[in-house]
């Protein structure tokens, strides 16, 4: 099977109104780039259709609207998520954390 994978780099600001509170053993670490990626399964995905996408295009991935998804972070998977629709963006809210 292949799989999509959405990759966000992190930024060093958090966002508005989140409160990060981090142990002082991880405070030198705290910022260091990492890449977050949420990875989907789509069965018979091929090059041919990846050529073919254009902007607002949409997939069939087999997978259950409020399924968990796999949360990695530098390919280490940290926990599972969902997506979810807020107004015009799509998102992931964390449903388990490593």
């Amino acid at each position: 099977m292949n799989s999509v994978a959405t990759s966000v780099p992190a930024t060093s600001e958090p966002t508005e109104g989140v409160k990060i509170e981090v142990a002082d053993r991880w405070k030198d670490a705290v910022f260091l780039p990492c890449v977050l990626s949420v990875e989907i399964q789509v069965p018979a995905f091929t090059v041919r259709k990846l050529f073919g996408l254009e902007r607002d295009s949409i997939l069939d991935t087999g997978w259950a609207q409020g399924t968990d998804v796999p949360v990695k972070i530098n390919a280490q998977l940290i926990g599972w998520a969902e997506f979810e629709v807020l107004s015009d963006r799509l998102a992931v809210r964390m449903t388990e954390l490593y």
